[in-house]
């Protein structure tokens, strides 16, 4: 199979994922394009996702040290090991891990190149920060969830870019096209544009390569990694391989895998991926508007999902910021309580501690969260419940050393069997996360090209955001689900995540009969009664009868999202879990 340009425009594409967020597993790019398993299984375009609201903040941190700083250097670890054989093949590398500093980590893989003897291509793209415009924007960065006017001091402001400037990119002769904050599936999207030549106005198109871009995005999620069925991959012993997109002229896409890699690919696997971290079926990117309601899935051979019939319209007439804000500092302590009388500890634990500080009001914000165990349980640990408290405040040194020095003085002074969890610590730094929106005539994306020229690309004008489609796949069976007591686990999978302060769960069924029980009866109001955690909050439904699940979206979930939330599952990581292990009733 010839590679890259050789190939462009006469077959499907194969864009290859080597990670799913910064600190994934660092020998996946060298796993993807082995020269050994490139013959067999060969590639066109090498990318991955480095990015997220928390590695926003992260970077600004890394920036504010070093001005040199500011992308994702695990990604220049993975470049060094495998740009010899991508240039070797003509594969082309396509990455966000540009992060807040894209200028200077292209000019890192030029040095790379350089010192391995390579001649490297480099281009990179620019455009999407806009901390030094935040006062003129002010009027427009209202919180995208609550709708509260932005009034905070940014620290890093950053729009999601589309694919259109990594298409120019490569149809510039990029070899590598370093990007900062794009969406996570606009270097798919980028790269399968470039592949096809397609128009901007292409929609279905744009789509089927978004969707395929959101199901490979966060690595080996797509292949078995996090999969609520895990008992039906063969070998566990082995980590699932990363993904690989297959994407057609019409967007259509198999999903599929290195061949002898651990993991899965069946309509499970890419389910559950397709259920993360969204929100309605109407699904926003810059390029598209993606009807995540059209779309269906077919098993065509092992480790093979087919995704088509995907719609998409014009994008939206905005363009999501991600603006990250100083929140102060914060610290917790846990306190163990053993056996006998838990709750009546935990009062006792919490007024003495505040009664020594000088009381809670000193405090921005007070978190307090008591986890009961029953004493009667085998075990001193299972036996054992938590008390933790969380403390929040501008004043570096009154959440530093104060507070925990506060916690252990009461150790010989209060409950029978006091200990804490960890020892006393300093205070934390910690961000707020504030999403918002832009028009879409504020942005501008541009290439820089290896040469230095530039290449610039406005951002599309659309007047509305399109109304839904209205296709949806309504069920025909008998339901068939969980009875009384049992839990929903037993018929169901699913997948979750965090969308800024919101926390999304998707649940899905093997069959028609199984979503036919989903869409009688689990309604927003049951998945209130089965979280408790989610009580008197906005719970949203929304319904995806094409591939058999109910996408929730609870907001205000993780409060004002992962860099402040005192949450005990910040990014609602665990929370599909949760839900499955509830008893229906």
């Amino acid at each position: 199979m010839t590679t890259a340009d050789g190939a462009r425009g006469t077959r499907p594409v194969r864009i290859a994922n080597c990670s799913g967020f910064f600190g994934d597993r660092l020998s996946a790019a060298a796993e993807m394009v082995d020269p050994a398993v490139l013959d067999e299984s060969p590639i066109d375009v090498l990318t991955g996702d480095w990015l997220a609201e928390l590695t926003m903040l992260i970077l600004h941190k890394q920036r504010a040290r070093n001005s040199e700083l500011g992308y994702a250097g695990t990604f220049l670890t993975q470049v060094e090991q495998v740009l010899g054989t991508c240039l070797e093949r003509g594969i082309k590398v396509v990455t966000n891990a540009g992060g807040l500093n894209p200028a200077g980590c292209a000019d890192r893989v030029r040095s790379i190149a350089d010192r391995l003897g390579l001649s490297a291509n480099v281009a990179h793209i620019e455009g999407d920060d806009l901390i030094d415009r935040v006062e003129a924007l002010r009027p427009q960065l209202a919180n995208l969830d609550t709708g509260a006017p932005f009034t905070a001091t940014a620290v890093s402001a950053n729009a999601y870019l589309g694919g259109w400037g990594i298409a120019a990119a490569l149809r510039g002769g990029a070899d590598v096209v370093v990007c900062p904050r794009v969406t996570d599936a606009a270097v798919v999207v980028g790269p399968a544009a470039w592949w096809w030549d397609w128009a901007t106005d292409g929609w279905d198109a744009l789509a089927g390569a978004v969707v395929a871009g959101h199901v490979i995005e966060c690595g080996a999620q797509a292949t078995g990694g996090n999969y609520s069925w895990f008992p039906s991959i063969s070998d566990l012993s082995v980590p699932p391989g990363f993904p690989i997109a297959e994407i057609d002229a019409d967007g259509s896409t198999v999903i599929t895998k290195h061949p002898g890699t651990g993991g899965l690919v069946d309509i499970g696997t890419v389910t559950a991926q397709l259920l993360y971290e969204i929100g309605s079926p109407q699904y926003l990117n810059p390029d598209v508007v993606s009807h995540f309601d059209t779309i269906h899935l077919a098993q065509v051979g092992p480790d093979r999902v087919h995704i088509g019939g995907t719609r998409g319209t014009p994008g939206p007439p905005s363009t999501k910021v991600c603006i990250n804000t100083d929140g102060g500092y914060r610290n917790r302590v846990t306190f163990v309580l053993t056996g006998l009388d838990q709750p009546a500890k935990a009062d006792w634990a919490a007024d003495a501690l505040f009664r020594r500080l000088g009381g809670r009001d000193l405090f921005d914000e007070v978190d307090l969260r008591f986890v009961e165990a029953p004493p009667s349980v085998p075990g001193q640990e299972a036996s054992s419940g938590r008390l933790h408290v969380t403390v929040k405040s501008t004043d570096e040194r009154l959440v530093g050393r104060a507070f925990s020095a506060a916690a252990v003085e009461l150790a010989l002074a209060n409950y029978p069997g006091f200990f804490v969890s960890s020892p006393p610590s300093d205070a934390q730094p910690f961000g707020i996360y504030w999403p918002a929106l832009v028009g879409n005539g504020e942005i501008t994306q541009t290439v820089v090209n290896a040469d230095g020229s530039r290449n610039a690309l406005p951002q599309a004008a659309i007047t509305a955001i399109p109304a839904p489609l209205g296709i949806g796949t309504a069920p025909t069976a008998a339901p068939i689900g969980p009875a009384p007591g049992e839990p929903l686990g037993t018929h169901f999978a699913a997948r979750s995540g965090d969308k800024g302060g919101n926390a999304n769960v998707g649940i899905y069924a093997r069959d028609d009969a199984g979503y036919a029980w989903l869409h009688e009866h689990l309604t927003a109001d049951a998945v209130g009664r089965l979280l408790p955690e989610a009580a008197g909050l906005d719970i949203r439904r929304y319904e995806l009868g094409n591939l058999h699940a109910l996408n929730f979206v609870i907001v205000g979930y993780l409060g004002e999202g992962v860099a402040s939330s005192t949450a005990f599952d910040p990014q609602a990581k665990g929370l599909g879990e949760y839900l499955r292990s509830r008893l229906w009733v």
